[in-house]
């Protein structure tokens, strides 16, 4: 798996399979549910930074992990199981639960988590969530994959890979969350909400909204084939403020993520339109808390809804391109929500029930997800000063115009509002914006930021 030259700094000692530590009651199944289904073009790759202090402070050992990741799955039975089609389920995904158990993976990383840090590369960082694709026997294959580094300054990283269509960034942030609750004898918080049919398709569809026009534009588009980059920007509380105060003319109510997504969107397409003209944006965000019968955090599997926005950045810049976003947003009605899913529920084969085939979600056109409502560090593996330092996210097949993540940011004394942001983008465009002057005059710090070998 590891690569040759630099890249080899990752290397895999040992490949394993860890099963709950209690059995799951036999015959066990867990249906995929619609929006499950409409994921599996994805991948989630997460990465948890733990630095030396913390892992000694915790008593995060490889043997301690392990047994605290085998009695956590034991709330999560689907986690361990293995994907079917069976046929009196239309052909559809069912997981069986039979506690065939996660892939785990026991690596090594060459050099300190602070050479990490100051040589490595965005393109390196996947290695530390490697992934085995399904080969031809899907029901042999591991749908999520743990992997355990260890840097030679005693530093971890805990590496969380799964195919998107079991679960979307809140399930796997949530996942590894109550496996630290596990590891320091804590509750649990939230655990996980099995029950797929909470989303799903009407008897009286809509097929009528923007949302869906949105969807069917993409079941329709593919990306063309291009070499994909990634850069993270991390912005401090007082980075964030100075955002903020920047809109306030012109989107006096801004968010963090309203104005961040807008500073980027602004970035890379206001140039687009120097004659004038609009341009669009995919917004992706969590819709757990959105209804008006909220689901649980844990509920587990897909959540997320996409919908499109449009502004002339050209006219309104980065003003504009934030209040055109803040209205979106407030604007979205539950309908457009529950007309997705009827949507991909209508797409199922008359005869044989049997889904749709999968699309890109994130993308190809360039798309914006809120994430930054996720617990990526309360993710402690210990009583205190044990949480990650650095949280990692990448979703898998997301080519085309590119994907931006907004993401939480670690917790800092003088404020909450500090956020990261994951850009990835074709390669012939990521250098305009690593070096891009108004987002650096901002004050963000660059992560990763070695060269690409």
């Amino acid at each position: 798996m590891a690569r040759e030259g630099k890249k080899n700094r990752v290397n895999v000692l040992v490949k394993s399979t860890l099963s709950a530590s209690l059995p799951v009651k036999p015959g066990k199944t867990y249906p995929l549910a619609t929006l499950d289904h409409a994921m599996a073009h994805h991948s989630l790759h997460l990465v948890f930074y733990y630095p030396a202090a913390a892992v000694a402070a915790a008593g995060m050992g490889r043997e301690p992990l392990r047994v605290s990741l085998s009695e956590v799955l034991v709330h999560y039975p689907a986690v361990g199981g293995r994907l079917t089609r069976p046929a009196e389920a239309g052909g559809n995904w069912v997981v069986r639960c039979n506690d065939a158990g996660m892939r785990v993976l026991d690596a090594q990383v060459r050099g300190t988590m602070e050479d990490w840090w100051r040589t490595a590369t965005p393109e390196e960082e996947k290695e530390l969530a490697q992934w085995e694709t399904t080969g031809e026997d899907v029901f042999l294959w591991s749908p999520f994959t743990v992997q355990i580094s260890e840097f030679e300054c005693g530093g971890l990283a805990i590496g969380l890979s799964c195919a998107h269509m079991y679960a979307d960034p809140m399930c796997v942030t949530l996942l590894v969350k109550a496996w630290g609750d596990a590891h320091r004898r804590a509750c649990i918080v939230h655990p996980p909400f099995f029950h797929s049919p909470a989303l799903r398709a009407r008897p009286t569809p809509n097929l009528a909204t923007a949302s869906v026009e949105l969807l069917r534009r993409k079941a329709s588009s593919a990306a063309a084939p291009a070499a994909m980059s990634t850069a993270t920007f991390r912005f401090s509380d007082q980075s964030v403020r100075r955002c903020l105060a920047q809109l306030r003319p012109s989107c006096p109510d801004a968010a963090p993520f309203v104005a961040l997504a807008a500073l980027f969107w602004w970035r890379l397409k206001g140039s687009a339109t120097a004659s004038g003209g609009p341009q669009s944006l995919t917004l992706c965000r969590d819709i757990r808390k959105l209804l008006d019968a909220p689901l649980p955090h844990g509920f587990f599997g897909n959540a997320l809804h996409f919908s499109a926005v449009t502004a002339d950045l050209a006219d309104g810049g980065w003003g504009g391109a934030a209040e055109a976003i803040r209205a979106h947003l407030d604007g979205v009605e539950e309908e457009e929500v529950w007309s997705t899913i009827d949507w991909v529920e209508s797409r199922r084969d008359p005869a044989t029930e049997t889904h749709g085939e999968a699309f890109q979600m994130y993308g190809p056109e360039l798309t914006c997800a809120c994430l930054d409502n996720l617990f990526s560090y309360s993710a402690a593996f210990g009583a205190e000063a044990t949480a990650p330092s650095h949280v990692a996210y990448h979703v898998g097949a997301a080519e085309g115009e590119g994907l931006i993540l907004v993401l939480p940011a670690p917790p800092e004394q003088e404020g909450t509002l500090g956020r990261t942001v994951t850009v990835s983008l074709p390669q012939d465009q990521m250098d305009k914006i690593r070096h891009d002057p108004v987002i650096l005059d901002l004050g963000p710090t660059v992560l990763l930021n070695s060269p690409s070998a």
